[in-house]
């Protein structure tokens, strides 16, 4: 059943940003991982954190995260998929991000080689083919709250959507129909 939810708030500035919202979906043995992203008319289900929902996130619990993350850039894998729109920036096989609490790049992206924990990402799946950074811990870092919180292509294995390490995941095909709807979304709310 589809229903139509209003995705727009008040910025309290006199101006409304755009909103989707992520929700557990409802619980049964096995889905505790399972959410659904709303956006307009829209309702996808989507994979979080193999930890559910967490308002406490540490690094490495894989929770996802509960607050609002806005939306702070698109990437792709130009030689696997079409940009999505000409925002988007491309990724190539020198781009990492540091996952290395207590370190100064914690939870930012680097450049490959690089000598601490940190996520490829070209990665041989197809995961990060898009991806959207999520600002969870970047714009005010705190070490080991948490780092590489995307949104991101879901691993779907014999039909199945498996969770994430924290991120929040949409199957291939509404990753790609949701990618031109974005432009003016400015926030995902995971509550």
């Amino acid at each position: 059943m589809r229903r139509r939810i209003v995705t727009t708030a008040s910025s309290g500035k006199g101006h409304r940003q755009k909103v989707a919202h992520v929700r557990r979906a409802a619980q049964g043995p096995g889905s505790h991982h399972l959410g659904k992203l709303i956006l307009a008319d829209r309702v996808l289900t989507c994979a979080l954190g193999r930890s559910g929902i967490s308002g406490l996130k540490r690094e490495g619990d894989g929770a996802t995260p509960r607050g609002g993350l806005r939306l702070l850039s698109g990437r792709f894998r130009a030689d696997r998929v079409h940009r999505p729109s000409s925002r988007w920036r491309g990724i190539n096989a020198s781009d990492g991000w540091c996952d290395a609490p207590f370190t100064p790049r914690y939870n930012q992206q680097v450049r490959l080689p690089w000598p601490v924990s940190h996520e490829t990402l070209t990665r041989d799946d197809h995961l990060y083919d898009r991806l959207i950074v999520l600002d969870w811990n970047i714009s005010r870092r705190s070490q080991a709250r948490g780092s590489a919180i995307f949104l991101h292509q879901a691993r779907i294995e014999n039909g199945q959507m498996k969770p994430t390490e924290g991120c929040v995941a949409l199957k291939v095909d509404d990753f790609r129909r949701l990618a031109s709807h974005l432009s003016g979304l400015k926030v995902i709310r995971v509550l």
